[in-house]
């Protein structure tokens, strides 16, 4: 597993160790995982106690309770017991709400956790092994840059510096070098320079995925291709007004995957009998919102690690803990017999093992967009419930 702040503990016990080297991972690469599993291990560090203890120990004990009962007989500090309180706390809301969950909220569970699992090695485990003090672990910086990407962003940057060339005067000289164009021409053209520059930096600030690869004409409208989208499939479904037309295409082997459609748009249609001009048009322009709406999700994803949701259209649902876990059967989803016999035979039982793409449940027979709306919707409604439960 490698160098990690709890690996004394292997000689105690690998489980733990284990564990704690999992939620350290998650810490900055999914704070709702790492709390919601910070519960879990607390419940079990509890449970150990009172078996220590010989207290009554079933399973219907709830966390607050073994807290309190520990706390009764005078086994707990202040300190440790607020530990185990925040800890429980922290955990019970990443399971249930839906909001985005700091790195800050992560590292104040993980400081009470070793003040919990200092208190439990020198009272239950052993005097001898010393227990370092407390450190924020360090956040590991990723470059997740593709070698190609990579030999894009410096060529931005080689083009970059090469206009910057375009700026630049004789030195030794007080006499202005003058253009010979008009005035009026030089201004447009020096804008024009300007743009196209702040153009290239915004571009180079995209983080790893974003930057355009291609770009892809109809008429005089354009749209960018990323980087992570290159090959990206095109699932039908996602274009409402097109999916006939992309499914005749992907049945000649005409274009299904973005790499495989060509710079301009403009007549694509004629690549398959009785189709317009309309028809090509119309997926330009729902290409370019396919592509808009791949990029929202994008970054929501990057901007919250370690979180799994399901989307559909453009909307999504955050998965917690008690949502994912929910049965996907007969009696939670009303109206959808069919569909729901053929999830569960595809080994689809529990809500996180859903595709993320919930559009692609048109794919089972007899099951329509109207039929996904309506699971949707029903999601919706559990993850809502699960909310005001919070509450």
């Amino acid at each position: 597993m490698g160098k990690y702040f709890y690996a004394f503990l292997e000689e105690i016990s690998e489980e733990f160790a284990r564990t704690l080297y999992e939620l350290e991972k998650a810490i900055y690469t999914s704070p709702r995982s790492m709390l919601t599993h910070s519960r879990t291990f607390i419940e079990v560090l509890l449970e150990k106690v009172m078996i220590h203890e010989n207290m009554p120990n079933g399973a219907y004990i709830s966390i607050n309770e073994r807290i309190q009962g520990l706390d009764d007989i005078g086994l707990l500090t202040e300190e440790v017991k607020n530990a185990f309180h925040e800890v429980r706390k922290l955990g019970n809301k990443a399971a249930h709400d839906t909001r985005q969950f700091r790195f800050s909220e992560s590292l104040t569970a993980w400081e009470h956790i070793h003040t919990i699992v200092k208190w439990f090695v020198e009272v239950y485990e052993s005097y001898v092994i010393v227990v370092p003090d407390y450190v924020d672990p360090i956040m590991k910086q990723e470059h997740d840059y593709d070698l190609e990407e990579m030999a894009l962003r410096f060529k931005q940057i080689e083009d970059l510096l090469k206009e910057s060339l375009k700026s630049e005067k004789p030195k030794g000289t007080e006499k202005e070098m003058h253009d010979a164009r008009p005035e009026e021409s030089k201004k447009k053209r020096t804008k024009k320079l300007v743009i196209e520059k702040d153009a290239v930096i915004e571009t180079m600030e995209e983080a790893p995925g974003f930057i355009p690869v291609r770009t892809i004409y109809y008429g005089n409208d354009s749209v960018d291709i990323p980087y992570f989208l290159r090959d990206a499939f095109l699932l039908p479904q996602r274009f409402e007004e097109s999916e006939r037309f992309l499914v005749r295409l992907g049945g000649e082997e005409q274009a299904r995957i973005m790499s495989e459609l060509p710079k301009s748009l403009v007549a694509f249609h004629e690549r398959i009998t009785r189709y317009t001009e309309s028809h090509s048009e119309t997926f330009f322009y729902e290409l370019k919102e396919f592509v808009a709406e791949e990029m929202r999700r994008k970054k929501l994803v990057i901007n919250r690690p370690g979180e799994l949701f399901l989307f559909h259209k453009s909307s999504e649902i955050v998965v917690t803990e008690d949502l994912g876990d929910i049965d996907i059967n007969k009696e939670n989803f009303t109206g959808m017999p069919g569909l729901i016999d053929q999830l569960n035979a595809d080994g689809i039982y529990k809500i996180r093992q859903l595709p993320k793409e919930l559009l692609i449940l048109g794919k089972y027979k007899r099951v329509g967009k109207g039929r996904v709306e309506s699971f949707f919707q029903q999601l919706e409604a559990m993850q809502e419930k699960l909310m005001k439960e919070l509450v």
